[in-house]
């Protein structure tokens, strides 16, 4: 996919360098290049980023459980250690 992005860049870039000022130039450069290529590439990442924020909020998730499992760990050892003592 960046190749593609790299390619449009290179291809503005052209364009840009053709225009009769340079105001003109840095205009074409932003508003043919920049801009719907920001805009392309956010759209194209949204997938990934949804991904991604999935995956954190599932290891968010499976690290409460393994604190609470090792919170339940500690007063059964607790009690174990207590039970060991009256003996």
């Amino acid at each position: 996919m960046y190749i593609i992005a790299i390619a449009w860049l290179y291809v503005v870039f052209m364009m840009s360098i053709t225009e009769p000022s340079v105001v003109a130039a840095i205009m074409t450069f932003f508003w043919y290049g920049v801009v719907p290529l920001t805009i392309v590439l956010y759209l194209m990442g949204t997938p990934q980023r949804k991904r991604n924020r999935q995956l954190r909020e599932q290891k968010k998730k499976t690290d409460s459980a393994a604190m609470r499992g090792q919170t339940i760990g500690n007063s059964d050892g607790a009690s174990e250690k207590a039970q060991n003592d009256n003996q």
